[in-house]
């Protein structure tokens, strides 16, 4: 069982930030020789808002290009969670000379998908890129984009309120009604709860300034945050009514864990975007094909558990389930 703390993953973010290998004069743009790899590449960095998941896997996709030995200059661009601002930063991106685009989470993807069809995007941190309109198919995209997806394992995160909170019947889900990737994970925790005898009771938000009211508008036991940017911006502010109210918040990935949901089985973002980082560097150096590169996902999931969390949120976590936790955040 490993300890974790918010001082070890920013630092360990940091060192990945600051990996740096050069392997050309730094010109950009440069004569490939031949052999398809450039002096230096130019890339665009779309992001739909900050929080500690979107960030994780931007700067895992970075570390993995530094660690190819690649010399990138990054155009990074935030939308501040402003779509209309995702839109113009996609246009603005259509007219650079970037080798590649990385749009970072569903509403980023989509902007830049419309805006870009002639250099290559890869995508990280969304959640069903079919649903989403993204490309033909997971396994063979078909235009020019692809990357990795972050959908998450709904069911088996529900299934932890009733370890943790065995007497609960309902569950609140706050989202966007603005995210496509919310209303597929919203779906799914319909679905799932419907099989594990839960009730679902949903509010919507159009920005992080509703957060905290649609949580209090929820009479539950309960409540399960996905990976919606909107709301995960804000989480501070459901975790203040949830610990009022002495509920259990599960969350969707470990870093909203370790800023105090309470668990859940997650993806390390950081990998996440350095898996996408590595099918960048087969585009630049190898001439990899989007069109051709199955949409990936991650495999290994982590169970991580907050025990500060549970002693204000008023749950006990049973031995057996703190003893095969992954990760326990104190």
């Amino acid at each position: 069982m490993k300890r974790s703390s918010h001082l070890a993953a920013g630092a360990t973010l940091a060192a990945s930030a600051l990996v740096l290998a050069a392997c050309g004069n730094g010109d950009g743009g440069g004569d490939d020789g031949g052999d398809g790899a450039q002096d230096s590449y130019s890339i665009g960095i779309t992001q739909i808002v900050s929080h500690p998941s979107l960030d994780a896997a931007r700067e895992g996709f970075k570390a993995a290009l530094a660690d190819a030995g690649l010399e990138v200059t990054y155009d990074e661009q935030n939308a501040q969670g402003d779509q209309a601002t995702a839109t113009s930063i996609a246009t603005t991106f259509a007219s650079a000379d970037h080798d590649l685009i990385l749009a970072v989470a569903t509403p980023t993807a989509q902007a830049t998908a419309q805006a870009i069809t002639d250099v290559p995007i890869l995508i990280t941190a969304v959640t069903d890129p079919l649903e989403a309109g993204l490309v033909d198919s997971w396994e063979a995209p078909g235009g020019n984009l692809t990357g990795t997806s972050d959908l998450n394992p709904v069911e088996e995160q529900l299934g932890l309120i009733q370890d943790l909170a065995p007497d609960a019947q309902s569950v609140g889900i706050v989202y966007s009604s603005g995210e496509v990737n919310s209303e597929i994970q919203v779906a799914l925790a319909q679905e799932a709860a419907e099989a594990l005898g839960l009730t679902v009771e949903v509010a919507t938000v159009t920005n992080s300034g509703e957060v905290q009211q649609a949580a209090d508008s929820l009479d539950v036991d309960a409540y399960y945050v996905p990976t919606d940017n909107t709301v995960v911006s804000a989480l501070e502010s459901l975790l203040q009514v949830a610990e009022s109210r002495s509920v259990p918040v599960i969350a969707a990935e470990g870093d909203s864990v370790e800023r105090g949901a309470l668990a859940t089985y997650g993806l390390d973002y950081t990998e996440l975007g350095y898996q996408t980082g590595e099918m960048a560097v087969q585009i630049l150096t190898e001439g990899a094909d989007p069109a051709q590169m199955p949409i990936e996902t991650q495999t290994e999931l982590s169970l991580v558990i907050n025990t500060a969390a549970a002693e204000r949120m008023g749950v006990e976590v049973p031995a057996e389930l703190l003893e095969s936790a992954d990760t326990v955040v104190e």
